[in-house]
């Protein structure tokens, strides 16, 4: 069994039935994982646990204190998986230090990936940390092909990069900060974000929302695919294409 929270990243769902294993899912709390009810949906079958943070699409974190508890509290032999693809975004204080929970030996998984801040999306790179034991065993099942060498130059030239990364968390952040105060303005419900995207109730189905924002060149992600119908995932982009979002999103719900 694995267990993961509902809604986030829909490849966990799709991977693990593909190994016929039988996937619980666990409704978020305010918006974010439900620590203690994934714990409590825990079954002597239970093999992994999926924790995506931020989360996707709601953009929330759990914090370092509930999770250290929580690692505390689970049985020793399920292996817990800590995505982290959008973590160089988070400016909370509070984010767990998942590379210590490695060090310190205990069964997790840390995956981090290149296709986000660092906009390598189309070379498929990214990596897992996690302790000899654990790699080991991955090594024995992983396929026989690994990331090609133009993926992994790229790559080790994006680590280097340091001011492309401050930049793109620079742009993201004005970004969101103009991003809420015009919703706020407008009346709307988001959930603040420690990624580059804001969840945001519209208030209308997305269904058709979607298609009109489309019209005017406009493409965001609907929210019926994790079960909020009138919800949309914006992805935060330069300050001309927030502007052109918002003015776009009033003309739709406008009219």
């Amino acid at each position: 069994e694995i267990v993961m929270a509902e809604p986030s990243f829909s490849e966990y769902d799709f991977a693990s039935r593909i190994m016929d294993a039988k996937v619980v899912k666990v409704p978020l709390k305010d918006y974010t994982h439900d620590l203690k009810a994934m714990a409590g949906a825990v079954t002597p079958r239970t093999k992994i646990i999926f924790v995506c943070n931020p989360n996707n699409p709601t953009g929330t974190i759990v914090v370092r204190e509930e999770v250290d508890a929580w690692l505390k509290a689970l049985p020793e032999n399920i292996l817990v998986v800590f995505d982290e693809a959008y973590y160089e975004y988070v400016d909370n204080d509070r984010y767990p230090r998942s590379l210590e929970y490695v060090r310190q030996g205990k069964n997790v998984v840390v995956l981090r990936t290149f296709s986000k801040i660092y906009g390598l999306a189309g070379l498929r790179v990214g990596y897992g940390i996690a302790n000899r034991e654990i790699v080991a065993a991955l090594n024995r099942v992983r396929q026989p092909f690994n990331v090609n060498s133009l993926a992994q130059k790229a790559a080790l030239a994006a680590l280097d990069d340091r001011e492309f990364l401050a930049n793109s968390r620079e742009v993201v952040n004005e970004g969101k900060k103009y991003l809420y105060r015009a919703l706020e303005e407008m009346g709307l419900f988001y959930v603040p974000s420690e990624a580059n995207f804001i969840f945001i109730d519209t208030g209308l189905d997305c269904g058709e929302v979607f298609p009109r924002l489309l019209q005017k060149g406009v493409i965001v992600r609907t929210g019926d695919i994790f079960n909020h119908p009138t919800f949309i995932r914006l992805t935060v982009g330069t300050m001309r294409d927030n502007e052109r979002f918002i003015a776009a999103l009033k003309e739709v719900l406008g009219g």
